[in-house]
């Protein structure tokens, strides 16, 4: 499942176990579709990533390193945290729509992780067709979907380890994820996109890279 366990066997009780430091690494997760999305921007010179999660020092680092691209963070996480704290979840797909100042076709990428999971179809729509709009021709979106419902509430945090491992790092939600979209409604969700790659996990995520086609048809 993408979980690496690191167990010893034990020794005999005539040998002396050996010191050591205390257990601090975290679980990694196999990703089959971001090695795809920084081969996506690693064409793209100068290249502009809107990532709609909290900061994480770590993936800034890799980005910068590998890319040298400039990261954009707006934490919608926080934002659907506050609406549903403040009861007003009903207005959560008007912001979503008035949330972003970002011009049409003004970033590379945007990094959407799982935060569809835990909106309405509504507000879902809503943002959807905002990260369309700021997504420039050929740009690249990745978003993953559960495809089952977790038994706590909480948001994740994706911590890049590599081009194919990620650490998955838990906080604690007022709400859990909603209810799952099956492929028809993603496809739906982000209809001016087209599927480039799309992976089932083990760890029952579902990865999918869109693209912006160069030209639209409509």
């Amino acid at each position: 499942m993408g979980l690496l366990d690191r167990l010893a066997p034990r020794k005999p009780d005539s040998e002396p176990e050996p010191l050591q430091a205390p257990a601090t690494q975290e679980p990694l997760f196999s990703t089959k579709v971001l090695r795809k999305f920084l081969s996506a921007m690693s064409a793209r010179e100068g290249a502009t990533v809107l990532d709609v999660a909290p900061v994480v020092g770590s993936n800034l680092n890799f980005f910068g390193e590998h890319l040298g691209c400039k990261v954009l963070i707006e934490d919608l996480y926080a934002d659907v945290e506050r609406h549903v704290r403040e009861q007003k979840l009903p207005d959560l797909a008007g912001f979503l729509s008035r949330r972003f100042r970002h011009g049409d076709a003004t970033v590379d990428a945007v990094l959407c992780w799982d935060l569809m999971d835990y909106l309405d179809r509504p507000a879902a729509q809503a943002l959807a067709e905002q990260l369309t709009r700021m997504l420039k021709p050929e740009g690249v979106l990745l978003a993953f979907f559960g495809t089952a419902q977790p038994r706590d509430a909480h948001y994740t945090r994706y911590i890049i380890a590599d081009d194919g491992n990620l650490k998955h790092r838990t906080y604690p939600a007022s709400r859990g994820r909603q209810a799952i979209f099956a492929n028809r409604d993603i496809i739906r969700l982000f209809d001016r996109l087209r599927v480039s790659d799309s992976f089932l996990l083990q760890n029952n995520l579902r990865e999918i890279l869109f693209r912006k086609p160069a030209y639209e048809t409509r």
